[in-house]
This record gives structure tokens, sequence and C-alpha cells, in this order.
């Protein structure tokens, strides 16, 4: 079972100490990025510095590389501090409340994502974390009115129309459960195939049947014509044991894809690793 979360990193910049007007230095030295002021003989570049970094903004840029490193307790800790003078900072609020989450504190992270609700009714963030909370703690029903009110403030978003889809999934609404998933590879195609990564938005990759579940991610592919992508989840359900997996040669979901030699090869050649246990069972006493 995999959850990934996403967390954006700023890199640090280089500062560079602000310089006067100055004449144009030699070929081998001038700086590629200088620019010319002036269009006369005399040539005039001026460099500009790059702000430093406030002590405030180091601050959270440390709990933010913490989070890159996996290094949840430590980000936690670099969070709160900060929180002890800015307590109604709905953003550090939430990003706190991610850190717990990773570390597997559910009852804490749900407190932080309350607080960050409180501070800012119109961030969807929290909102949507706390629907992964109750997720984790398999409320499906708690989750899905969660993300339902996530989505009334962030529509096109396609993470959270995937964790829509995913409680629908978990509870055995499959028709809904599809309806989502198509909405949100409608907006990102490359949805479930991201690969882990840190942010303050949670995206819940974690399901109680994966054959069905990749079933349905190849319907939804097939259905927007992705060959090669329905190629690849019919190939993962039939991997993960979903027995009817060779039903895709007669839904209709799949009728934009079917001939195609990708999917053809996943519903008839038979995978290595069956074919040497077949070869392997003793012969038949009939």
């Amino acid at each position: 079972m995999r959850r990934f979360v996403f967390f954006a990193v700023p890199l640090l910049s280089v500062c560079i100490p602000s310089f006067g007007a100055q004449q144009a230095p030699s070929a081998s030295t001038q700086p590629a990025s200088a620019q010319p002021a002036s269009t006369s003989s005399d040539t005039v570049y001026v460099a500009t510095a790059k702000p430093e970094l406030t002590p405030r903004q180091a601050a959270e840029m440390k709990g933010d590389i913490f989070m890159a490193r996996k290094e949840f307790s430590e980000a936690a800790g670099a969070y709160e501090a900060i929180l002890q003078s800015e307590p109604k900072n709905a953003e550090l609020l939430n990003k706190t409340g991610v850190a717990y989450q990773e570390l597997g504190n559910l009852n804490r992270s749900e407190r932080y994502y309350r607080r960050s609700m409180k501070a800012d009714k119109n961030f969807a963030s929290p909102i949507n974390n706390l629907g992964t909370v109750e997720y984790q703690k398999k409320h499906y029903s708690k989750s899905i009115a969660l993300y339902k009110k996530a989505l009334v403030l962030k529509m096109e978003t396609s993470t959270i129309y995937s964790n829509l889809g995913y409680a629908y999934f978990a509870n055995k609404q499959y028709p809904e459960a599809m309806a989502t998933f198509d909405k949100a590879l409608a907006i990102d195609p490359g949805l479930f195939e991201r690969k882990s990564a840190y942010g303050t938005i949670i995206q819940q990759r974690t399901t109680t049947d994966p054959g069905l579940f990749n079933f349905l991610v190849a319907k939804s592919y097939a259905a927007l014509g992705d060959a090669a992508r329905a190629a690849r989840f019919l190939r993962l359900a039939r991997d993960d044991g979903y027995k009817d997996f060779l039903s895709a040669e007669t839904d209709p979901a799949f009728a934009k894809v079917i001939k195609d030699p990708r999917v053809q090869e996943v519903l008839h050649v038979m995978p290595s690793y069956q074919s040497d246990a077949k070869r392997t069972e003793p012969p038949s006493q009939d």
C-alpha cells in the first residue's frame, strides 16, 4: 500500500551583491545574463542582485527541505517553531498536518488540518488532506463528503477528483468511481503514472482491490482513446489477479483501443511466468 504526496521545494537562489554601473567587461569575462543599459557606443552593464532570504523565509524553507528529504519529524518541528508566532497561518498549519500524517500520527495531523480549515475557509488543500485521513481510517463516506467540499473550492484539480474516485471505489460505488476517474484523467492524463514527490496536497494511492481498480483505470484510458496506457493498466489488472480482465474484448468502453496490438497482446499473450508455471504443473491423472 502506497500513498504519495506532492511537495514543492524552492531552489536556493545565489545571492549576488549589488553592483553600481560599470563599463562593459571584456568578452571573456562578461556575464551571459548581463543586459546593456543603453545602445550608445559606451555601453553600460548593470547586474541586478537577487534578494536574500529573510530569517522567516529561511525557517520555512528549512522545513520544506526536511520534507523533501523525508525527515518528517524535523519538518514538523521546523513548522511548529514558526507557528508559535503565526498560529493562524493556514498554509503552515496544513504543511504541519502533512508532516504528521507521513509520520502515521493521524490524530495530530487531523487537528492541524482542522486548524488550517478554520484559519482559511477557502483553502481546499487541508479539506482534501483531511479526506485522506478519513480514508485511511476507512471512513469512506466521510472522505467522499470532504473531497466534494474541496472540489467546490478548487474544481479543476485532478488530485482531488482522483481521491474522490478512490473513496467511491472503496465504498463500492463503482459507476461513480469511473465517472470521477474520467474527470481526473481529462485534466491530467498522466495522473496515475506520477512518481513519488512531496507537496501540500495529498494524493491517495491505496486501494483494497488493486486488480479491479487497475481494470477500471484501464477503461478510463480506453474511453479517452489512450491505447498505450489502457494496455498498461489492463496488464496490471491481469497481473494483480483480476479474473475478468478478458471482458475488455466485449466491453464498449474499450471499443476505441481494442484492435491496438498492445491491448491485444495483453489479452491474448500469456505472460512468461504463467507459461512457466503451466509447464511445471503435474500431468493430469485422468
